[in-house]
């Protein structure tokens, strides 16, 4: 029996459960460090199928590591399960209509439902060849929470959760499907405070001392500073608290919320260091006192060639996920029916770059990814960040994407929620856990591999890790 039909067979014999702890977790849809409804369905279902289940870690009651077998290697799998605030979605809908039937206004807009019960798939079936290969191996499915907000597997690397483990797996829910060869953005996330002095507006101005006001220079300043940083580096921010809405009071509070992101950890410490002479110029030309918290932090990925290259492989030999009419059905209407006219062209437009111009009416009669994007490793970073950058920094990383979604869907829209309990995501998320799944039994077989990937993540890292949280900040459990 080919590894393909071994792993193929494993995950079909599993595919309900896989499909149901799906589902159930989207209509769970709980947000960052409060997925208390899915680690508990995790921790029941694992159990279940003979998994050791430890809750839990780092500080995190929704974290947990479920294992299986014995000895070296371990190959850890990354699984996600956060969703995002305000994206409730009735799934499959083309109109914006959340949910009725639930209070709860969150929504999987990035399909971590998806992303943990894919990689829960690939855990079963390296599970099952360990059953018949003793001896082999470990596998640990790691539940990670809190990635959109909380960084939880950085706080997770900080703690030395991830010791031990030889390599890691993921993979997140797209609309391409590819092996992930770029980099991501390293960030910081801080909260800046300032407190004045109210004062009547009007009769008595000069003995205020206006903390909206040192937010706003704060802002302008920073805009200034925009001009002089690196092009690819990104400062964004929201203003958190203004300290009320009576417009004949000077505001005595004020909060507002800074990301800075990077290419490199190191840059994003000098950027930030900087912010923070803005803010403190801004406290000074105001009378304010300023504070700053710095909330979360991240670091960039490392794509692990060796790694990466081997499940590129395993891809093609799969193959894209066998979408049907009902499924190109649904994408054409959720293309057409949730896109502008402006919009649309755009996407018109980037379909013929990526696939040619005489491909563009194929591509609107199928707009699904049904094939498998070539390697490349000359991509500039990704704009977007993620805690796997802190995982890739501990050990070997490598992560795919799948296509769950209609070509052209962004995610954290209400838009991607809607594909996330479709037959069709199901489909990306099962063969997405049949690549993991073979490229983690190849680790348990070839040693060569493994110690390959070690020594390319050894002359990346140093085998050093700086972690850009404080030990001293725990995670933000209550928020």
């Amino acid at each position: 029996m080919t590894m393909k039909h071994f792993v193929t067979q494993a995950i079909e014999e599993k595919k309900d459960l896989i499909v149901n702890v799906s589902d159930q977790i989207f209509d769970f849809a709980e947000i960052g460090f409060h997925e208390f409804k899915t680690a508990d369905l995790y921790e029941k279902v694992l159990k279940e199928e003979g998994f050791q289940v430890e809750m839990g870690l780092a500080g995190m009651p929704t974290a947990f590591k479920a294992t299986y077998g014995e000895g070296k290697p371990v190959i850890g799998l990354l699984a996600e399960y956060d969703a995002l605030p305000e994206l409730s979605q009735i799934g499959g809908c083309t109109e914006r209509k959340p949910r009725p039937e639930d209070p709860n206004p969150d929504g999987h807009g990035c399909g971590h439902n998806l992303l943990g019960a894919g990689t829960f798939a690939a855990a079963l079936a390296m599970k099952k060849y360990l059953e018949e290969n003793p001896g082999k191996g470990t596998v640990v499915l790691f539940g990670c929470p809190s990635e959109e907000k909380g960084n939880g597997k950085t706080i997770m690397a900080r703690d030395g959760i991830f010791d031990g483990v030889d390599a890691a797996l993921t993979w997140h829910p797209m609309a391409v499907n590819e092996a992930w060869t770029v980099s991501t953005l390293a960030n910081v996330s801080v909260f800046f405070r300032f407190k004045g002095v109210t004062a009547h507006a009007a009769a008595a101005p000069e003995q205020g001392r206006s903390a909206l006001d040192a937010a706003e220079l704060m802002s302008v300043g920073v805009n200034y500073l925009r001009e002089h940083i690196i092009p690819e580096a990104r400062i964004h921010y929201a203003y958190r608290d203004v300290g009320g809405i009576a417009p004949n009071v000077v505001q005595g509070r004020s909060c507002v919320h800074y990301f800075v992101r990077a290419p490199k950890s190191w840059q994003v410490q000098e950027i930030y260091k900087r912010v923070i002479d803005v803010a403190e110029g801004a406290a000074k030309m105001t009378g304010t006192e300023m504070t700053y918290e710095l909330y979360a932090g991240l670091s960039d990925y490392i794509p692990n060639k060796a790694l990466t290259t081997v499940m590129h492989e395993y891809m093609n030999e799969v193959g894209a996920p066998e979408y049907d009419e009902d499924d190109f059905a649904m994408a054409r209407k959720f293309l057409l029916e949730t896109s502008t006219e402006s919009e649309l062209e755009a996407k018109k437009a980037n379909f013929r770059k990526m696939f040619g111009a005489d491909k563009l009416d194929e591509v609107l009669e199928h707009p699904i990814h049904t094939s498998i994007l070539p390697l490349d490793w000359h991509g500039a970073p990704m704009a977007g960040s993620t805690d796997v950058g802190d995982a890739s920094y501990v050990m070997p990383t490598a992560q795919l994407t799948m296509a769950t979604s209609t070509l052209g869907t962004a995610s954290h829209t209400w838009q991607f929620t809607a594909h996330g309990n479709t037959p069709m995501a199901h489909k990306g998320m099962l063969t997405a856990g049949k690549v993991l799944a073979m490229t983690g039994i190849r680790l348990f077989e070839d040693q060569e591999l493994l110690a390959k990937a070690r020594e390319e993540w050894m002359a990346e890292t140093g085998g050093v890790y700086e972690c850009p949280i404080p030990k001293e900040v725990k995670p933000r459990l209550n928020e």
